[in-house]
């Protein structure tokens, strides 16, 4: 009889380890290009756009990282400065870069 409450807690937490893995792998964050994927949709949020803002910096020579950028809006600041005109990531860098022209 002890066995057999021993089989089935080691069954449960199995069976429970294995439950909150996968959760824990679908709660995963992916982003492409600046764009959330949610159920197969794109949704910009500034967390993916960060990344891609440093994706981008990076590959015009800045030594810069994600967590940088995520971490500090000075850092933000000047990677939009150095790069923002591109055409990939200027929608990111209009909410940051003093807006230009006579209006």
């Amino acid at each position: 009889m002890r066995r057999g409450w021993a089989v089935l807690l080691v069954a449960l937490t199995s069976a429970c380890v294995v439950a909150s893995l996968a959760g824990q792998a679908e709660a995963r964050v992916v982003c492409n290009k600046g764009y959330r994927i949610i159920k197969g949709h794109q949704l910009g949020t500034p967390y993916c756009q960060d990344l891609y803002l440093a994706q981008v910096a990076r590959e015009f020579g800045s030594r810069v990282s994600a967590r940088e950028i995520l971490n500090n809006p000075s850092v933000k600041r000047e990677v939009c400065q150095f790069m923002g005109w591109d055409i990939r990531v200027q929608h990111i860098c209009d909410a940051i870069l003093p807006k230009r022209g006579p209006f």
